[in-house]
């Protein structure tokens, strides 16, 4: 009688083992990172490609392991209730049997693996990936059987579980774990707003950024040679738009270098002796792109010309601004300031407002005090206002806009210049938001 308690004993232990090894396996399959699994296959570790493979296959991976830990569970509570009928038979006994092989299921076959599992995802799906693909073989007749009447039932039930997920774009994911690693301080702001941005490239256009034409330096190409070199020389760019008749007509880029470069050739420093055509000569030609470009196609067409500069026009063919590659490294990077740039921040602080340029872009605003400012319908803040307000406003008008109060501080002319930004009391901030 003891030989026999202790077969079943064993028995019984063995298939509670092969149960949490079904627990394990199924949680660490599907806990474990797919990049990271990716980078393994890539290293050529052959785990991992087992690993990839049931990913893939995970109808029939989960199926498998479903199947088996059912049937060695179910196996289980069948040996106990045999052993305590043979050697107990008393109802009771069969209660207290019945109650502790479930207390022993839920701690040891269920809790304990799979918390370990989700705690070495990695480690574990990798060990345990070459014998599940074993279980996986072995069990496909009748797991593909089980399948094919699944599918059979959700065909009459007139639901589709045949087609992929379109609803989550990998760049969803991919920007949703990077909100997350920042939110859990595994990623700091700055690396935050570098990746996000990088996103985003195909999303912004190069009229979000460019710089407007008001704000552009030019030069009239009809002014005297002496006038027109000493006013370039002067000039803190080295890139200057030349424009002839009017300022709309531009008629080359002028870049100092090679102005300097055409001065020394004529040992002149004034450009009393050079002419204006030879100037126009070492111009580069004007480089115009649609204002819906976008910023990845740009970042790409200005690799691919091997230019630095580029006019942005509208949909009539008029001039509305300038972009550089520098800018577009600065919407991934943040602001580059060089020693001949004026250091005047756009957004300052007083109490709990904030003072801010009509000028500044809403995508600098809200990278850089992580609001959600949208976007869609205007570029700035003061086009914002506008958009909103429906009017123009005047200095001191306030407005009430997405949870913010934006008061006008300055103007010029029509244009607002300066504004302050008030936070309203109800207003949730991404900073409020628990996960």
């Amino acid at each position: 009688m003891s030989d026999d308690l202790l077969y079943y004993g064993l028995g019984l232990l063995l298939l509670l083992i092969i149960s949490a090894y079904f627990s394990a396996a199924e949680t660490a399959m599907t806990a474990v990172s797919r990049a990271r699994i990716y980078q393994l296959v890539m290293d050529g570790n052959k785990a991992a490609k087992i690993v990839s493979k049931l990913r893939r296959e995970k109808e029939s991976m989960i199926g498998t392991v479903l199947l088996g830990y059912n049937a060695v569970n179910i196996a289980a509570s069948v040996l106990a209730t045999t052993v305590c009928i043979m050697y107990f038979g008393s109802g009771e006994d069969l209660v207290i049997t019945t109650l502790v092989m479930t207390l022993v299921v839920v701690v040891f076959t269920e809790v304990l693996p799979k918390t370990y599992a989700i705690h070495n995802a990695e480690p574990v799906a990798l060990r345990l990936a070459p014998s599940l693909e074993c279980c996986v073989k072995l069990l496909f007749p009748i797991t593909h059987c089980i399948q094919f009447f699944i599918r059979g039932f959700f065909k009459l039930m007139g639901i589709d579980v045949t087609g992929e997920n379109t609803f989550i774009s990998a760049t969803d994911i991919i920007r949703g774990t990077i909100e997350l690693q920042h939110r859990e301080g595994q990623m700091v702001k700055h690396d935050r707003d570098m990746l996000g941005s990088i996103l985003d490239l195909s999303d912004i256009t190069v009229g979000e950024i460019m710089l407007h034409r008001k704000q552009v330096e030019t030069l009239n190409a009809d002014l005297p040679t002496p006038e027109l070199v000493s006013q370039a020389v002067s000039n803190m760019h080295s890139r200057i738009p030349l424009w002839r008749d009017e300022p709309d007509n531009i008629i080359g880029l002028l870049h100092v270098k090679s102005l300097v470069r055409l001065l020394n050739e004529h040992h002149d420093t004034t450009g009393a002796s050079i002419t204006s055509q030879a100037i126009e000569a070492i111009c580069i030609k004007p480089w115009f792109i649609p204002e819906t470009t976008s910023l990845r196609d740009q970042l790409v067409a200005f690799r691919s010309q091997r230019q630095h500069f580029a006019f942005v026009i509208d949909e009539y063919g008029a001039w509305q601004g300038i972009v550089t590659l520098e800018d577009i490294i600065e919407e991934i990077v943040g602001d580059i300031d060089d020693e001949h740039d004026e250091v005047d921040s756009d957004i300052q602080k007083a109490g709990d407002a904030y003072y801010v340029i009509g000028s500044l872009s809403l995508r600098d605003l809200n990278r850089a005090l992580d609001w959600n400012l949208p976007d869609s319908d205007a570029a700035t803040v003061a086009g914002l206002v506008i958009h909103e307000a429906q009017t123009i406003p005047a200095i001191g008008d306030h407005f009430n806009i997405h949870g913010f109060r934006f008061t006008v501080v300055s103007k010029e002319g029509m244009q607002v210049t300066r504004l302050r930004i008030d936070k309203l009391p109800d207003t949730l901030l991404p900073e409020d938001v628990q996960v």
